[in-house]
């Protein structure tokens, strides 16, 4: 879509919003009363938030970075960690796909030449002939007190379609490639790879290393149980299944593991996506689960899902977001249910996770919250567990796009609204702090930074 680059630079401050009074959704189904209020009306036409929220709208596409590269396009996923000095650390992805010279999405924007900046080694697949893979990460530095920029840098370039994926308790970001595309055509390595990046203040590329042991699929996001240091990861795919991988050495995701599949231990190839009149799983139902093991994890066919629901997994409708908070791993899939409009899961780690122990005291997944409406939610993708507890979810719909907040209850609320395009929202992500809500418009690709009175518990 086409924009007006000087007039996004005019929005490059904090905007204040009004109060009208309270929300209410169409059909009245599940919502919530959050107190918040209803969204009013931004006058810079970027986003609605409820009364006494702003917004700080930075990192525009295009934007000159502190290393001489270019912030690059389609932001995606990310995740915050504590800076120096009090700022806050983000990883951010770059769901960019295979791009010739002169796109000006990518770090080089109209500055090809730029590519040579790049040291030998420091990208994964530079791609042959003209090509060039530049998806990846870029991390900025942000200072909620001073609501201002610090610094930012490529911090990963080489992959493809970088779309979600996780934070660490050991302080890095699990960057998730959503593609299975093998060498050739102008690649030089098969992708469907996950990447691990220091949240590092210091300019300076991860050393791109794949994951390979975490299996090559179209990758979504990830979260990490810090009791345990299993990682749980979505695929996203219509027919995809929830993963889990138990690392040889927790922390150490490079020294490789074991790749596992989830089944409902009392149902074997359980459809969860309760499609049309297919309604297996009911809203509220807790299953018990087992987890089955998976072999040739690199899968050159790309045909894991088949193998592990052949096997007996458990089949989800496109997983994509996923966290873990309140002791458990919320995950979305985007177009499950009745309508396609969304279902919420969760799942709850069993004390005895990955050992042989958990046979007698397994972990349990239940449906947390479907969506009956659009109105209620459409497509839920990226998400996060707020520090009060709800969730806010990223819609990425066929329309205009919202933040969607759900609570423990499994109730919906409207939080945020992009009136600017109908671009999805991506990558929301509290601050340490808990002060400052950071989220992505993917395109044409902006971040903002939402304050106000946020609840804190």
């Amino acid at each position: 879509m086409a924009y007006d680059r000087r007039a996004f630079l005019r929005t490059a401050g904090a905007v204040s919003l009004g109060f009208t009074g309270l929300q209410h959704f169409a059909h009245g189904l599940a919502v919530a009363d959050t107190g918040y209020g209803e969204l009013v009306d931004d006058p810079e036409k970027i986003i609605r938030l409820p009364k006494g929220f702003s917004y700080h709208a930075f990192s525009y596409t295009g934007e000159p970075m502190d290393d001489g590269f270019f912030v690059p396009g389609a932001h995606d996923g990310m995740a915050a960690f504590e800076g120096p000095d009090g700022t806050t650390i983000v990883v951010r992805n770059h769901e960019l796909s295979q791009a010739m010279p002169g796109d000006e999405r990518t770090p080089f924007g109209d500055q090809p030449d730029l590519i040579g900046k790049i040291p030998e080694g420091g990208a994964y697949d530079a791609g042959e002939g003209a090509a060039f893979c530049p998806g990846g990460t870029t991390t900025f530095v942000y200072d909620t007190k001073t609501k201002s920029l610090k610094r930012e840098f490529l911090s990963l370039i080489g992959t493809i379609r970088n779309c979600a994926g996780g934070a660490t308790p050991w302080g890095s970001w699990l960057t998730c490639e959503e593609t299975t595309q093998r060498r050739g055509e102008g690649r030089l390595r098969d992708h469907g790879y996950n990447f691990e990046v220091p949240a590092s203040a210091e300019i300076g590329l991860a050393d791109p290393v794949p994951l390979t042991a975490m299996g090559r699929f179209n990758h979504e996001a990830v979260a990490v149980d810090p009791a345990s240091g299993i990682v749980y990861q979505t695929e996203d795919a219509g027919d995809g299944l929830i993963y889990r991988f138990i690392p040889q050495e927790p922390g150490n995701l490079k020294a490789g593991g074991r790749l596992q599949c989830l089944a409902a231990r009392d149902a074997r190839r359980l459809d969860t996506r309760n499609w049309e009149d297919r309604i297996e799983v009911p809203v509220g139902r807790t299953m018990a689960v087992r987890w089955i093991d998976l072999d040739d994890v690199t899968a050159p066919h790309d045909d894991l899902r088949y193998r592990g629901y052949g096997i007996g997994a458990a089949r989800f409708a496109r997983g994509e977001g996923m966290w873990y908070g309140n002791g458990a791993i919320y995950f979305a899939c985007t177009n499950g249910g009745p309508g396609n409009h969304g279902q919420i899961w969760k799942y709850i780690p069993s004390g005895a996770e990955g050992t042989p122990d958990e046979t007698e005291d397994p972990g349990r997944l239940a449906l947390h919250a479907e969506a009956a409406s659009a109105n209620l939610l459409d497509r839920a993708d990226n998400l996060t567990v707020a520090p009060w507890g709800d969730l806010i979810l990223c819609e990425d719909g066929p329309g205009g796009d919202r933040l969607v907040g759900v609570t423990p209850e499994g109730q919906f609320y409207e939080f945020a609204e992009n009136v600017m395009n109908t671009s999805e929202f991506a990558g929301a992500c509290f601050s340490p702090d808990g002060s400052t809500l950071f989220v992505n418009i993917q395109s044409p690709g902006i971040t903002l930074a939402i304050t106000g009175p946020l609840k804190t518990s």
